[in-house]
């Protein structure tokens, strides 16, 4: 039996321009950190007395005798990625909620790869179960996904991405002193909108539109570097709420079902109640809002948003992990 445990990820600047769409041809980046939620995958060979072959416990159940009939697009593309020849059952846990704007649909698709590479007794690097989500999701699935979620789940940490080139990806982690990492990580608030959302779907409308919107992309880009210089060289942490809130703006901008009328009266009720600033996570539409709060107004926030969910985090530095690992004799051979 294997376990992974994938943490899901928080997006601060650059959202947007890691679509292969865009980033093929003009390059992007992102700043992102993995948080200390995370997606559990437990997986093993199913012994061979059942009349299928194949039994998957997620938010449905299924039991199949072909990988063909799975229904769900990530299992069913792992597996014949992976070249699955024996039974086996995938049982899916996790901390946050699906369609909640933190990479869950990758976060997932990274720990199942990891755990079937560690059921064919492989060892993986952080670059190629990367890599090898993206091509599942992108090239397999068909999704319009971009590349930073993967990414941000395989490596864990906080980053600086690079795409595009001949690397594709380029993970640059992001060194602060004890001090200000801790600094930085005590102003992260998550608060849940309640709202469910598609990010493909919303990610579609606005790639449709992408020519239209080349100097907001561009202008996300130098955000990025802006905030490397404002992390880097001390500046202080509400220059870098005042960044979130025009990258917040930006996005806006991309789409007109990126935010509503609930999201922005909940961001502006942030705001005054002392927030720096902050932004959507994700795609848009609805999941989970991040808020840059001096920790001294921290209660204020909270007050202010009354029955919001608010859900504390802290960066993960490890990623992608094999937390449990008893292989028995019955290996999936390659």
């Amino acid at each position: 039996m294997i376990i992974s445990r994938t943490p899901f990820r928080v997006s601060f600047f650059g959202g947007g321009t890691d679509y292969p769409t865009w980033y093929r041809d003009n390059g992007g980046c992102v700043i992102s950190a993995a948080i200390n939620k995370y997606c559990y995958i437990t997986c093993r060979n199913l012994p061979p007395f059942f009349d299928y072959k194949y039994r998957l416990r997620y938010f449905e159940r299924e039991e199949t005798s072909s990988i063909s009939d799975i229904k769900h697009p990530s299992i069913r593309r792992c597996l014949e990625y992976m070249e699955i020849k024996q039974g086996v059952e995938v049982v899916h846990h996790a901390d946050l909620p699906a369609q909640s704007g933190l990479g869950s649909s990758s976060t997932f698709t990274v720990g199942l790869l990891h755990a079937l590479h560690a059921l064919k007794g492989r060892i993986v690097t952080k670059r190629e179960l990367a890599l090898g989500a993206i091509h599942v999701e992108q090239e397999l699935i068909k999704e319009t996904v971009g590349s930073q979620d993967q990414t941000a789940a395989a490596f864990g940490g906080f980053n600086k991405i690079n795409f595009g080139g001949p690397n594709e990806v380029e993970v640059n982690p992001i060194f602060l002193s004890p001090e200000r990492f801790d600094l930085f990580q005590s102003h992260i608030m998550l608060f849940f909108t309640g709202f469910s959302r598609t990010a493909s779907e919303i990610a579609e409308t606005q790639l449709k539109e992408i020519d239209d919107h080349k100097t907001e992309l561009r202008e996300m880009i130098r955000l990025v570097d802006e905030a490397m210089d404002l992390l880097r060289f001390g500046a202080a942490m509400r220059e870098i709420g005042r960044l979130l809130d025009e990258q917040w703006k930006l996005k806006k901008l991309m789409s007109s079902i990126i935010s509503n009328t609930h999201i922005d009266q909940m961001y502006e009720t942030g705001k005054r109640a002392g927030a720096y600033g902050g932004k959507l996570l994700g795609a848009g539409g609805g999941g989970f809002m991040l808020f840059f709060v001096d920790p001294e107004v921290r209660e204020n926030v909270q007050k202010a948003l009354g029955g919001r969910l608010y859900v504390p985090c802290s960066i993960d530095r490890l990623g992608s992990q094999i937390v449990y690992y008893s292989q028995g004799d019955n290996r999936q051979s390659d």
